[in-house]
């Protein structure tokens, strides 16, 4: 059954035409109705004519207006490099002590990141860290031996992009505390990563077939799909 709060809110609003991502945003934060700051989301639908499975997406953006959360960042690399580590704002640097705490599962971190040369030792946890989404991973920039570059760009936003078995990738563009001009820059940003993974694929048509932005506890509007100026 429906809230009180939630019955409030406009109906059927799946139904409606898609509008441009500048006029829904307004609407949105209105539906905010609840006592946090909701965060402002996307559901895309992946435009899979092929077989299922074919279309596999996992990047990660950096989002210049940032997503409004303070990710705990835990770094696994060399001594000679755990200074700059933390000098870089990591909240947790280790190497081969810390790799065996996280074999006992202590994994009170958000994101990791890691050096190559310590990515050895550290791909033999799969089993602990792959169900939590926390292998680091070269193509989501979680493997560098930039350790700086990796840690400031977990620390200052990002956003993972992926799609499920279905097709659907869930990613949110910030807060309703955000200015308009941040949300956009972020929705510009995801835009962009989509169309360089549709590079990488090779796909008949567009590749999102239709997108829906919400706030957490609002409802949904179809979006007009288009970068904005």
């Amino acid at each position: 059954m429906a809230s009180k709060r939630f019955s409030k809110l406009p109906e059927k609003t799946k139904d409606l035409t898609s509008e441009s991502i500048e006029k829904l945003l307004p609407v949105i934060k209105k539906n905010c109705t609840t006592k946090f700051d909701e965060s402002i989301d996307l559901s895309l639908q992946v435009n899979n004519k092929q077989k299922k499975g074919e279309v596999n997406i996992r990047t990660v953006v950096n989002l210049p207006g940032g997503n409004g959360k303070n990710v705990k960042v835990a770094v696994v690399c060399e001594d000679d490099k755990t200074q700059e580590a933390k000098d870089a704002g990591a909240d947790i640097v280790g190497s081969e002590e810390f790799i065996e705490q996280i074999k006992a599962g202590e994994l009170n971190f958000e994101k990791l990141i890691c050096t190559p040369g310590m990515m050895i030792k550290l791909s033999k946890l799969g089993k602990v860290l792959g169900p939590k989404g926390l292998m680091p991973n070269p193509k989501l920039g979680s493997v560098s031996d930039n350790v700086k570059q990796a840690v400031t760009d977990a620390k200052s936003g990002q956003a993972e992009i992926r799609n499920d078995k279905d097709g659907n990738i869930g990613v949110s563009i910030g807060k309703k505390s955000f200015h308009d001009d941040q949300l956009l820059k972020n929705y510009n940003a995801i835009l962009d990563a989509l169309d360089k993974e549709k590079g990488n694929l090779t796909l008949k048509g567009d590749l999102i077939k239709n997108t829906f932005v919400t706030s957490s506890m609002g409802v949904s509007y179809k979006i007009k799909l288009g970068k904005v100026i």
